[in-house]
């Protein structure tokens, strides 16, 4: 029966809650099926052990919904469960247009963030149609899906009210190509890992506070990156090559990092990182992390010894969007399907060309100007944006 076939025929809401045990949708459906009723909607939901059952049924034939009424409060009491049974016609109003998931992160999520959100959603004109729970660990993460106001309007309300409450709020508009984002790529420094590289670098050459200063103001957006990759480079002339291996050897992963590579790559995802960093740590991190794709500046070594200098195209800000542009013509993915994740000033040009670009711990210039922003320490997060829940992740593990 279809929905406008539903919108004015007589229907029962049948709601059963109680001790979640085996069997008992099957037991309910079994009750009704007796009485020849079609099923029009059905929602189920547990929660630490207690159900909660509603199904949407067409009213019975003439003279037997009393009996289907006793017949269902009986069963449910064998059951030692409750039973409520309402009349009314028709399936649920149809939904607003303009249609989205919004994505809440909590550590931990408190009753008075999540009542601010709700607000803000109905301010904004949306209805709340469905509430569930992504995540309960490393984070708790719940997603609302809204219908009723268009996604870039709620995007900017609740990203406002997200910053003054201390939670993390993403806003993608619903539809298939949520779940068809095949490729992710990430900065590396501060995003992938813990470190800057170049600072690593800096301090097997006596020069870190030097290198770390201009890295901060390159990434406040204060600096030209190019400019600043070449004073800082220039700092590192005279090492030993042998410096290599100890720099990737003192890399540090975010957490959460080997967790959300090893979930999309499962998930069938491919997954690349660029960075204004050093090839001779992004090839060592492609290699041990499985990824699809890396770029990064090249550090030039003559005679076993860093000169200085860098060789190659630059990647900077524009070189980050290009390489995204490139790695998704690669994949043969629409650039609409892309997720970027970045940090720093440097990452703009890349979150803004991606479908979803994702600031990850970022600067204030950045998260301003993301689509959305993840500030908790957990890289493996972001895979709640994109609607994979902490039961998916753990199947992947396992498969």
């Amino acid at each position: 029966m279809s929905a406008s076939q539903t919108s004015d025929v007589p229907t029962l809401l049948v709601k059963i809650f109680g001790k979640d045990r085996p069997g008992i949708t099957a037991g309910l459906f079994d009750t009704l099926a007796a009485y020849s009723v079609d099923v029009v909607d059905i929602e189920q939901v547990v929660t630490r052990g207690r159900i909660v059952l509603c199904a949407l049924v067409t009213k019975p034939t003439a003279g037997t919904e009393g009996e289907l009424r006793a017949t269902v409060h009986s069963w449910a009491e064998s059951l030692k469960l409750q039973a409520e049974i309402l009349s009314g016609t028709g399936d649920n109003r149809p939904r607003g247009s303009g249609r989205s998931h919004v994505t809440v992160l909590g550590h931990p999520l408190t009753a008075e963030s999540t009542a601010a959100i709700a607000a803000k959603i109905t301010a904004t004109g949306g209805n709340i149609d469905r509430i569930f729970r992504l995540a309960k660990y490393p984070v708790t993460a719940v997603e609302f899906a809204v219908s009723g106001c268009e996604t870039e309007p709620l995007r900017t309300a609740l990203a406002l009210a997200a910053a003054h409450i201390g939670v993390d709020v993403a806003v993608v508009s619903a539809g298939l190509h949520r779940r068809a984002q095949r490729l992710v790529v990430m900065d590396v420094d501060s995003t992938l890992i813990q470190d800057e590289v170049i600072e690593l670098f800096a301090a097997h050459a006596g020069c870190e506070a030097e290198v770390a200063e201009v890295t901060e103001r390159a990434m406040r957006g204060e600096l030209d990156f190019e400019q600043s990759l070449h004073a800082r480079v220039a700092l590192l002339a005279g090492l030993d090559a042998s410096v290599v291996d100890k720099v990737r050897a003192e890399v540090q992963l975010t957490p959460g990092a080997r967790t959300l590579i090893r979930t999309l790559k499962r998930l069938g995802y491919q997954v690349g990182v660029v960075s204004g960093g050093f090839t001779q740590v992004t090839d060592d991190l492609r290699e041990r992390l499985g990824l699809d794709f890396a770029s990064a500046n090249t550090l030039e070594i003559v005679d076993g010894k860093l000169t200085g200098r860098v060789t190659g195209e630059i990647v900077d800000r524009a070189g980050k969007a290009r390489l995204l542009r490139r790695f998704a013509a690669e994949a043969e993915v629409p650039l609409s399907q892309t997720v970027a994740i970045g940090d720093g000033a440097n990452d703009l040009d890349m979150l803004n060309a991606a479908g979803l670009g994702v600031a990850f711990n970022a600067k204030p210039v950045v998260r301003e100007a993301a689509h959305t922003a993840v500030n908790v320490p957990f890289l493996d997060a972001v895979l709640y944006l994109l609607g994979i829940t902490r039961e998916e992740i753990e199947a992947a593990d396992l498969a």
